[in-house]
C-alpha cells in the first residue's frame, strides 16, 4: 500500500503542471486559429497582444541594437509580428510577410522575384487587379513578360514555359470562375523548370486547402477576405516556404515601406479565431443554396465545387479537406446578361450587392462592373465573365432567408 502511494506520488511530481504554460503535445487547428502567435502580455497579464501604436523602439545601448528585435514600425512591429506568426502557423510556413492589401503582396511578389526580362506564365482567370498589374505595369512599364493561359492543364502550362521563365502563378479557386488547380502537378512542373510555383488560395482559406503542402513555394492571401472575414480590413500576406524567400519578402516590403498598421493587425488578430466556424457555416450554406439554384427553372447553370455537377469534382475532393468547398459560388439565369443585372439590382436584403467575398455577411457582386471591370473586355468574356455573370459569396446567415430572397428577385425576370 505505501510502495503504490509513493509511485503515485512520483507520477504526480513528474506530471505537475503550472497555470499559464501550454501542455506538452501537438493541438489541434481550431487552437492553432484561436492561441497561434498570441501570448499574454509579460507586464499587465492582457489575454490579447496589445496593439502597438509606436514609430520608433528604444535601444538599450548601440551595441545592443535590434536585441529585442524591433526599431522601426515601418520594418517590424510587435502587433503586426503577432499576426504574422499566426499566419505562418496557420498556412505550415517558414513565415509570412503582412502588407496593407492583397494587391500589395501581389505587387510585393511580383516586384520581388521578378526582374526585367523574365517571364511569368499566369493563369488566365483570377482577380482583375492581379491580370492588370501584370499588363499594366510590370509588363508594360517594366519589360516583365506574362502569358496567360488555363491552368486545368497542367500541359498547356508546360507549353508556355519558356528558358527566361522564373514564375509559374496559379490561383485556386480561381476568381471567379472557381476552376481548380492540380497543385501537385503545378508544383513538380516548377520544380522541374527552375521556377517558383505562387499560388492565391485566398477563395478556400488554409482551414480547407494550404498550398505549401503541395509544393508552392509561396501562397498569396488577401487577409481582406476570410482571415478578416468581418468587412472590418484590408490586408494582405505572402507567405514562405522556406528563409530564403522569406528574407526576401520581408527585405522588399521593408523597401517598399508596406507593412500593415498594427492595429488592422490586431483587429485580424481577433478576427481569424473564428475562421474555422465561419468558412463551416458559409460552406454549408453553399452547399444548400448550390443544390437549390440547381433545381430552379429559371437558372441555366451553377457552379460550386461541392455539387456533383461540377467539372473538376475529383480535384475539389482530392485538395479541399473535410469535406468543404468554401462560401463562393456562381451562377447564369435565363435571358443571359440583362436577366443577370436584374437579378443583382433586385435581390433585397440578407444579401447585400457590392464588392468583397468571404465575410459573414451574404454578398451578390457584378464581376463584370465591379471585380473585373479592369480586366480587357475580350480576356474577361474568354474565361466566362459576362456582363450579367453573379458570383455569391455566401455569408453565415440562415439560409433558407437567403435562398428566399433569391427565389423572389429570380421570379422577376
Amino acid at each position: 500500500m505505501h510502495a503504490a502511494r509513493r509511485t503515485f506520488q512520483r507520477r504526480a511530481m513528474q506530471t505537475a503542471t503550472k497555470a499559464g504554460q501550454w501542455m506538452e503535445g501537438e493541438i489541434g487547428y481550431e487552437t492553432k486559429l484561436v492561441h497561434a502567435g498570441v501570448k499574454p502580455d509579460n507586464d499587465s497579464g492582457a489575454i490579447l497582444t496589445p496593439c502597438f501604436f509606436s514609430t520608433t523602439f528604444v535601444q538599450e545601448s548601440v551595441d545592443k541594437y535590434l536585441d529585442k528585435g524591433y526599431s522601426y514600425s515601418r520594418t517590424n512591429n510587435p502587433t503586426v509580428k503577432a499576426l504574422e506568426d499566426k499566419v505562418a502557423t496557420l498556412e505550415n510556413a517558414y513565415g509570412a510577410v503582412c502588407v496593407g492589401t492583397g494587391m500589395a503582396a501581389t505587387t510585393l511578389i511580383f516586384a520581388g522575384f521578378l526582374k526585367t526580362g523574365d517571364h511569368c506564365v499566369i493563369t488566365e482567370c483570377s482577380y482583375g487587379g492581379t491580370n492588370r498589374i501584370a499588363r499594366e505595369h510590370f509588363q508594360a512599364d517594366l519589360g516583365i513578360t506574362f502569358t496567360f493561359c488555363d491552368f486545368r492543364d497542367v500541359d498547356t502550362i508546360k507549353k508556355n514555359i519558356k528558358p527566361n521563365t522564373r514564375m509559374i502563378f496559379s490561383e485556386t479557386p480561381a476568381n471567379p470562375v472557381l476552376s481548380l488547380v492540380d497543385l501537385d502537378a503545378v508544383s513538380a512542373l516548377a520544380k522541374e523548370n527552375n521556377c517558383l510555383h505562387v499560388v492565391d488560395t485566398t477563395f478556400v482559406t488554409p482551414y480547407i486547402l494550404r498550398g505549401l503542402d503541395h509544393g508552392a513555394d509561396i501562397v498569396l492571401q488577401s487577409l481582406t477576405k476570410y482571415y478578416d472575414g468581418h468587412n472590418i480590413t484590408n490586408g494582405g500576406a505572402v507567405i514562405c516556404k522556406n528563409k530564403e524567400i522569406y528574407d526576401r519578402a520581408k527585405h522588399c516590403q521593408n523597401m517598399h515601406g508596406n507593412i500593415m498598421a498594427p492595429m488592422t493587425a490586431f483587429f485580424q488578430l481577433q478576427t481569424c479565431k473564428t475562421m474555422g466556424l465561419r468558412v463551416e457555416k458559409q460552406s454549408k450554406n453553399a452547399q444548400k443554396i448550390a443544390e437549390w439554384l440547381e433545381t430552379h427553372p429559371k437558372v441555366t447553370k451553377v457552379f460550386y465545387p461541392g455539387l456533383k455537377s461540377f467539372p473538376q469534382k475529383d480535384l475539389a475532393d482530392k485538395y479541399h479537406r473535410n469535406g468543404l468547398h468554401g462560401g463562393m459560388l456562381w451562377f447564369d439565369v435565363q435571358g443571359g446578361s440583362p436577366s443577370g443585372k436584374k437579378l443583382m439590382d433586385t435581390i433585397q436584403r440578407p444579401w447585400s450587392l457590392c464588392e468583397n467575398l468571404g465575410s459573414t455577411e451574404s454578398i451578390i457582386t457584378a464581376c463584370a462592373v465591379m471585380t473585373h471591370a479592369n480586366m480587357l473586355k475580350e480576356d474577361r468574356e474568354r474565361v466566362g465573365v459576362t456582363d450579367g455573370f453573379i458570383r455569391v459569396s455566401c455569408g453565415i446567415e440562415d439560409a433558407d432567408d437567403l435562398i428566399r430572397a433569391l427565389d423572389q428577385s429570380l421570379a422577376q425576370i
